[in-house]
């Protein structure tokens, strides 16, 4: 498997991370509270799918999670359940690297 083949799935991962905030009863306010965030916005986006958390987030939420960062992030193969935005990601990519 080729290591560009590998993409974080954010509408999964944020799937999870609800997932996860409901096993621990917590309220989306709740844990904007315990990462220190001024509005539960970020929470909200994050379970959309529409953004990922940063690193410092993704170590804040395991530990309060209790799991691993691996267990948050969902990630998919090429091929196995593609993202729509995967192709022009690709489309992108390929013309970057041709203009250089």
């Amino acid at each position: 498997m080729d290591i560009f083949e590998v993409f974080v799935d954010m509408q999964a991962t944020g799937d999870r991370i609800k997932q996860l905030r409901k096993e621990k009863n917590m309220r989306v306010f709740d844990l904007a509270n315990a990462l220190g965030l001024e509005s539960e916005q970020a929470i909200y986006k994050w379970q959309r799918g529409q953004c990922l958390p940063n690193a410092d987030n993704l170590v804040r939420l395991s530990i309060l999670f209790g799991c691993h960062i691996e267990d948050i992030l969902i990630h998919n193969v090429v091929g196995e359940d593609e993202s729509p935005l995967l192709s022009i990601y690709r489309k992108f990519l390929y013309s970057f690297s041709t203009t250089r």
